[in-house]
């Protein structure tokens, strides 16, 4: 207990944890996890109230990436059979936006699978941004397109864009083992130039591909040195025919564990629980809302989501309430700031538990297919039933009955479940 007193403590004053104690966290027992839970989630409330922002994925192109990214669908060599199309049109992609805008999204995250834009994709998805924000009034936008070029962030911010995403996924010293097509400076650079831009950085993390508990605080503690408005906290959805189809390596309570030592070492930074969290919390995911003040609705990806309404019941069963559109969401130090940042700016306004506005905070998660990725065919599909659940299930087991591919929404004729 003296150690989550000093947690709160610190994480109440913006002061950063030292990596023992991160480490701690992770090596608590599941027999003090509600306390872990609940000392993280006095430092959730003290900076986001009871509040819950809701964001929302759509797959502009999907499948078809020459990177190699181990964790994802859309990758070079991937076998999964998951939705393949190219760029949607500006209509078509605000039509999907409108439809988790009604689901009561505040912002709209705009994921296009490839190693990075040319010039002439910005203009693309600088149209599409127009689109949407010309039909959903105070809609925030936030774009993860891959590595910019010089001169792309710009353009974006002019088209409308209020962020961009793009995630570190694990620490430096494992970056080689799940990606070799680019590297860790790489990413960082990206986050960098959006940041120069004048956008919101969202930048997270992938928990679940066989690292060490110092590698993920490794990467945490790179992310808030990095300094973004949102981190995005990835479970891996272990998809058949990448080469991490095997890596069942989460249980509920392992990934609670994660996202409160995301929050200690972030405490006022808009933590969001993003893909994987149904295959992986479970019924354990209104737990969750206790450490994070973010999540994504409905649908992810290349994979399947629980249904909106479920999304919004959960919120309201667990005593949370969905962020407003007027709603600022980070807290004002931050929301003032120019640059935003992962706790790490100086005063303590410790007494604001507001949180980021429109232009800061959120972004997506999986960045191209962290732990899923949207996919879909341009044509009709017919959707997938969900396989029957075994009747009994051992802790830890793998549960592949709950990967279900992405079906419906974007890229096909069927309604998202938003």
């Amino acid at each position: 207990m003296d150690l989550l007193n000093t947690l709160v403590d610190k994480g109440l004053r913006r002061e950063l944890p030292t990596r023992e104690e991160a480490l701690a966290v992770l090596a608590t027992p599941d027999d003090e996890l509600l306390d872990v839970v609940a000392a993280a989630g006095k430092v959730r409330r003290q900076w986001f109230g009871r509040r819950v922002k809701l964001n929302y994925l759509v797959n502009l192109k999907s499948g078809l990436c020459p990177e190699d990214c181990s964790y994802c669908s859309q990758r070079l060599g991937s076998k999964a059979e998951i939705l393949k199309y190219t760029w949607l049109k500006p209509d078509e992609a605000s039509k999907a936006a409108a439809a988790g805008v009604a689901g009561g999204a505040k912002r709209v995250c705009l994921v296009a699978s490839g190693r990075g834009p040319t010039d002439r994709d910005v203009d693309r998805v600088s149209q599409t941004i127009e689109a949407i924000k010309d039909q959903n009034e105070g809609v925030e936008v936030c774009a993860c397109l891959g590595l910019l070029s010089e001169g792309q962030a710009d353009r974006l911010r002019s088209a409308g864009a209020d962020a961009y995403n793009h995630n570190l996924n694990t620490s430096e010293g494992t970056y080689g083992e799940i990606t070799t097509t680019h590297t860790y400076a790489d990413r960082v650079d990206t986050v960098h130039q959006a940041q120069a831009a004048g956008l919101s950085a969202c930048s997270g993390l992938i928990a679940g591909m066989g690292e060490s508990d110092a590698d993920l605080v490794d990467v945490v503690f790179a992310l808030r040195e990095l300094d973004p408005d949102s981190v995005p906290v990835n479970f891996l959805i272990p998809f058949e025919g990448t080469p991490l189809a095997k890596e069942w390596n989460l249980t509920p309570q392992r990934c609670l564990r994660i996202l409160a030592m995301v929050r200690f070492v972030c405490p006022d930074v808009e933590v969001r629980l993003a893909g994987g969290r149904e295959v992986h919390l479970r019924s354990m995911q209104p737990l969750a809302l206790h450490l994070v003040n973010s999540i994504f609705l409905g649908d992810y990806l290349t994979s399947e989501g629980q249904a909106g309404q479920a999304d919004l019941d959960m919120i309201a069963d667990a005593g949370f309430e969905v962020e407003g559109a007027g709603t600022t969401t980070l807290p004002r130090h931050r929301a003032d700031a120019a640059a935003g940042g992962c706790g790490s700016h100086a005063g303590s306004c410790a007494t604001e538990p507001e949180g980021c506005g429109s232009h800061a905070g959120g972004g997506c998660g999986p960045c191209g297919g962290g732990a899923e990725a949207e996919a879909d065919a341009g044509t009709a599909a017919e959707p997938v039933p969900a396989a029957k659940a075994p009747e009994t299930q051992v802790p830890g087991a793998a549960r592949t009955d709950l990967v279900a591919v992405r079906r419906r929404g974007a890229g096909t004729d069927l309604a998202p479940n938003a």
